[in-house]
């Protein structure tokens, strides 16, 4: 039986973390209300192909062509890197894109934006699947505008076989921002989140605020403690860290989401020693909780084949294969049953309520945005 993930949850001191007016586009489609099968794929017109924005590494691709040759659509995949490339590419106007996958705080900017197509759940049946606890979140509590995809956590993942760690568990915060740490390691590389929500936040959380705030002195309290430690810092990736820095062994402490530590740790993983090489912190002063989102855009020509393969991504079995391969959790509860024993008891991946409880959603700042751009831009624009 192989070793489940080893991780450092500790004892959390931080309590917790679209469309436009009318409905959806117009359709080229034809659909049947008041179909309730689990494909209701008989009574609606399904178009020929079907544009899908995803994060990168975010399915397994086995689903996509399993899709394809069901139904015959064809799925154009493209992936972003960040929420804010993703709303930059719609904002300019791209109208090509059917389904996208934001997260929470970003699914509540689109809806303000006119991005988002509204929905009802009702022509969505495996919807019901979806845990309690996903359904209504605070960014669309109605779930007028998406249904939940995977949920994760935001921390840092470490090196399993650095002698500095293995002494000093990297516990908190400092571990990423304060110079008499970094200087312990950072020669074998750091990489940090290249996200403008992310990685303030991770800094506010250190500093004892909350990571949504718009207090101006908060924020460039931040910002300093940022640009103090980005000296320490070799990169800023989150579109593939795992894969190109974190399996090859290119650093050895990340700040990183669950999903993808969790993927670094199975990827190293060696039958002899039972172990990976990659090791999954939450820091004792807290972190971020998110959850992503399935969407449908408003300029979508093809609504009736996005609520369908909205529908199909929520089936029990897809929605444990996803999660069997990105190692990110489900809100899926029906898709628990599929879902390999190893992820699913996996307390980095799947949080004891007691510390779930702790941790913090990110929300939208809605005018004050402009502050984490500022912060943002002082960040990358610095030497």
């Amino acid at each position: 039986m192989k070793k489940l993930f080893l991780v450092l949850l500790l004892i959390l001191l931080l309590a917790a973390c679209g469309g436009g007016p009318g409905g959806p586009a117009a359709d080229t489609e034809e659909s049947t209300e008041g179909d309730t099968s689990t494909e209701a794929t008989s009574e609606v017109q399904l178009a020929d192909e079907l544009s899908v924005y995803n994060w990168s590494e975010y399915i397994d691709e086995e689903k996509i062509t399993e899709y394809e040759e069901t139904y015959g659509v064809d799925i154009i995949y493209d992936t972003f890197a960040s929420n804010e490339d993703l709303l930059a590419k719609l904002q300019a106007g791209a109208e090509g894109y059917d389904v996208i996958f934001p997260s929470d705080y970003m699914v509540a900017i689109m809806i303000d934006l006119g991005l988002l197509a509204e929905i009802d759940t009702a022509d969505i049946p495996n919807f019901a699947n979806i845990d309690p606890q996903f359904v209504g979140a605070p960014f669309d509590p109605n779930n007028d505008y998406c249904v939940p995809y995977q949920w994760g956590t935001t921390g840092i993942g470490y090196r399993a076989d650095n002698e500095f760690f293995q002494e000093n568990p990297p516990d908190s915060w400092a571990y990423l921002f304060e110079p008499d740490l970094l200087e312990q390691y950072a020669d074998e590389g750091i990489n940090v989140l290249n996200d403008p929500r992310e990685l303030p936040g991770a800094a506010l959380i250190y500093l004892g605020y909350n990571p949504n705030t718009t207090n101006p002195d908060e924020l460039n309290e931040a910002r300093d403690l940022i640009l103090t430690a980005k000296p320490y810092w070799k990169t800023f990736n989150s579109e593939d860290y795992d894969n190109t820095l974190l399996i090859p062994g290119e650093v050895t402490l990340t700040q990183g989401w669950s999903g993808d530590v969790a993927n670094a740790y199975w990827n190293t993983y060696d039958d002899e020693t039972e172990d990976g090489d990659w090791y999954y912190s939450i820091p004792e002063e807290g972190a971020v909780k998110w959850l992503d989102n399935i969407c449908i855009t408003a300029s979508s020509e093809r609504y009736d084949t996005a609520v369908h393969f909205m529908n199909y991504l929520l089936d029990a079995e897809v929605g444990a294969a996803i999660t069997n391969f990105t190692y990110y959790a489900s809100p899926n509860e029906a898709a628990k049953e599929f879902i390999l024993p190893e992820i699913l008891e996996d307390e980095s991946i799947f949080p004891p309520p007691e510390v779930e409880e702790k941790l913090v959603w990110l929300t939208e700042v809605g005018e004050d945005a402009f502050l984490y751009d500022e912060l943002w831009t002082a960040v990358k624009a610095s030497q």
